[in-house]
């Protein structure tokens, strides 16, 4: 690759080098400074210094399988994980912070050793490499699919085509066999399947002779219709929760709590539909927002309004929990009530939509349009 110089400018005269055969003139903006004066490593000239920089690498290596080890008895160490280690900021399970120490330091090392591996003892003379222009000539282009069509010719995939059908498929069901673990990944999301998981909450367990009392969340007290004052909001759940232990009651638990509001029956617009389903004013709804699934309870007596502290989805309970503000797009599922017979109350049945945020199978139901 060649500089060229125009001494005379002003005559119009054009040295530049022809382009080649892709249209690309070769040329250098300035002059190739070339490569500066190689300066040898300290451990290069002196053998005691290149002895000390191995001494340094064969160290930091030598150290790994001593970590490594550290690691393995830390694992295995009885009654190790319940020692707590609880120093200034760190509070931590003892087990936990020594395997993570050992196998970290590990790395470190090992990144270490052969940085000073590349550094002190590696070849370390320049190489210089012409910068060529990336896209391929006409003529290597050509030389490739050449080489190509040769290769498929010569593979008799095309004078015998169920032989490249075969490979394809061989290929296809290699890939698809790891699949077949994803089958105990859990249960299928089915139709049937979501009825009885996320479609469902505990509310749905209550019959004519058995209703499921609202009750407080806190005190699990039953709630008498007429304690409550206008302006109230309590937080509910349904008395059979705690049938229920472990993972099953946190579950049941986030589907199934609710918030109870009483209001001005004058104030609120209730559906055609939803006439039935307050008791004087008093109306229970989800306490999950349909937005991400967080719980709300933050009330504005004065508006009627639900908002929720994560993203400021606001809810109007006076007109069937729609949203007035706000990511969320569907209103809160209310629950339908009623009174027994002393005036507490109770379940008419469960949501009539599912609660929570939304997933790719949903169904968009009246409901959620505050209907």
């Amino acid at each position: 690759m060649s500089t060229t110089h125009n001494d005379n400018p002003g005559r119009g005269i054009d040295t530049r080098p022809a382009p080649d055969a892709n249209g690309i003139i070769e040329e250098h903006p300035i002059d190739d400074p070339g490569i500066e004066t190689h300066i040898e490593r300290y451990a290069d000239v002196d053998d005691k210094a290149g002895d000390r920089a191995a001494r340094q690498v064969l160290f930091c290596f030598a150290l790994v399988p001593l970590l490594a080890l550290g690691f393995v008895i830390s694992y295995f160490w009885p009654g190790f994980d319940r020692v707590i280690v609880d120093f200034g900021p760190i509070y931590s399970n003892g087990q936990h912070l020594a395997m993570g120490g050992f196998l970290g330091f590990a790395v470190l090392l090992i990144g270490v050793g052969a940085i000073q591996w590349s550094r002190e003892i590696m070849h370390d003379a320049e190489l210089v490499e012409e910068r060529h222009p990336a896209v391929s000539s006409d003529e290597d282009r050509k030389a490739i699919m050449a080489e190509i069509d040769q290769g498929i010719e010569e593979s008799g995939i095309s004078r015998r085509k169920v032989l490249g059908t075969s490979l394809a498929g061989a290929i296809g069901v290699t890939v698809l066999a790891p699949l077949v673990m994803l089958l105990d990944a859990g249960p299928w999301p089915l139709p049937s399947r979501r009825r009885e998981t996320i479609e469902r909450t505990i509310w749905d367990a209550g019959t004519a002779a058995e209703p499921i009392y609202l009750v407080n969340d806190v005190t699990r007290t039953r709630i008498r219709a007429a304690d409550m004052e206008i302006g109230q909001l309590i937080n509910g759940e349904p008395e059979n929760l705690w049938d229920y232990h472990g993972a099953a009651f946190q579950t049941e638990k986030a589907k199934a709590a609710i918030i109870i509001v009483r209001m001005d029956p004058n104030s609120i617009k209730v559906p055609d539909r939803r006439q039935d389903w307050h008791v004087g004013g008093i109306l229970a709804y989800s306490k999950i927002c349909t937005h991400v699934g967080c719980p709300i309870s933050l009330w504005e007596q004065q508006t009627h309004h639900l908002l929720c502290p994560c993203h400021q989805s606001t809810f109007d309970l006076g007109d069937a929990g729609k949203v007035v503000f706000g990511p969320a797009a569907r209103a809160l599922p209310q629950l339908p009530i009623t009174v027994d017979d002393e005036g507490y109350l109770i379940a008419r049945g469960d949501f009539t939509v599912p609660v929570g945020p939304s997933y790719f199978e949903r169904d968009l139901y009246p409901e959620d349009k505050g209907e």
